[in-house]
């Protein structure tokens, strides 16, 4: 069977990510890495064994002068329109890490220039691939827990990621980089659309730490069903937690409830003469040398549905309508007032 090519444009944490998956994956054939740093795309290619050929300062050249059927654009949230434009513009297939853009209209140019142009985008929402959510989803599916009435979502991450993780976090927001994953995972498990939000935010701690950007958002979210929930997004939990992440999911229905709180699960402790750890058991880890955990399954679903010609489970719809609503929500933190989603 044909391999899939696929390139890859930005050589950070996340585009190794996909790098070494597309290594792994019999149906791929990684061809391609672009960066602006070149050394930071040659160093990515002699550590999937790419030749110095392969790699690219320039996304134009790359998607010209390389063989290529799909491109993982894996760059910070500012930059992914006027890639992801390019890349459907030159007719390939694109997973897209969130967001899908950081502006509604961008949004609906990315939408229309999918469906123009004939190619496949899928933006890596990979929440929706959490095991925990997942069994979530079934039980609702399977009207377990009735009809959903409310929800509370916390997803924050430590202060590390917006002070050190992201040179770029200023530039973007914690409703960018968590809440956009909260807010699909939201949609998905209510299975209804967002008609309005109310949000509130405050700044000052990140601040204090040379990163201009707001601390924490909190957040209600009206369905049109009539469904509430409560979100909360914030990047200053102290570096001292154990995991990166803190994340808290309650869900309630009209005749039961459903509990998720993997962040202190202590399913795996580990205990040194300096340091106290929980290992990462369920989003990214590896088994036998190869990559394990749900945030990889996301990409591996890619593949496979290029490969299969089967739907994306996340449609470029949703990721067009989760943008709008984090657009929304920021909005209205703004402006301290309820404001109606307009898509």
């Amino acid at each position: 069977m044909k391999k899939i090519k696929i390139g890859i444009i930005g050589a950070g944490t996340w585009g190794e990510t996909h790098a070494r998956i597309f290594k792994e994956d019999l149906n791929t054939e990684l061809t391609a890495i672009c960066d602006l740093q070149e050394e930071k795309a040659l160093s990515l290619a002699k550590s999937v064994c790419l030749p110095q050929a392969c790699v690219y300062t320039n996304h134009e050249d790359m998607l010209q002068h390389a063989a290529l059927d799909a491109v993982a654009i894996v760059t910070p949230d500012f930059a992914h329109y006027h890639l992801a434009m390019d890349c459907i513009k030159a007719k390939k297939h694109i997973i897209l890490e969130k967001p899908l853009t950081t502006n509604g209209a961008e949004a609906k140019h990315i939408v229309q220039a999918v469906k123009e142009n004939n190619v496949r985008l899928m933006v890596d929402l990979h929440s929706r691939w959490s095991p925990l959510f997942a069994l979530t989803k079934e039980a609702i599916k399977a009207d377990e827990i009735g009809e959903v009435q409310h929800a509370y979502l916390r997803l924050n991450d430590i202060k590390y990621v917006a002070t050190d993780l992201l040179p770029w976090a200023e530039k973007s927001s914690i409703l960018w980089f968590l809440g956009y994953h909260a807010v699909d995972l939201l949609r998905w498990l209510f299975n209804d659309e967002v008609e309005r939000v109310y949000s509130v935010s405050r700044k000052g701690v990140l601040n204090a730490e040379g990163v201009n950007t707001d601390d924490v958002f909190q957040s209600i979210l009206e369905f049109k069903k009539g469904g509430i929930a409560t979100l909360e997004n914030a990047w200053i939990t102290p570096n001292s937690h154990p995991n990166i992440n803190d994340i808290k999911l309650n869900i309630t229905g009209s005749k039961g409830m459903l509990n998720v709180d993997p962040t202190n699960s202590r399913v795996i402790e580990k205990f040194t003469e300096h340091s106290y750890e929980q290992p990462d058991y369920l989003v990214r880890h590896s088994v036998h040398g190869k990559y394990k955990g749900f945030a990889y399954e996301s990409i591996r679903h890619f593949i496979d549905q290029l490969v299969s010609g089967e739907d994306f489970y996340v449609t470029v719809e949703d990721a067009y309508h989760t943008t709008i609503v984090v657009q929304t929500l920021l909005e209205s933190a703004k402006t301290r007032k309820p404001i109606v989603v307009e898509y």
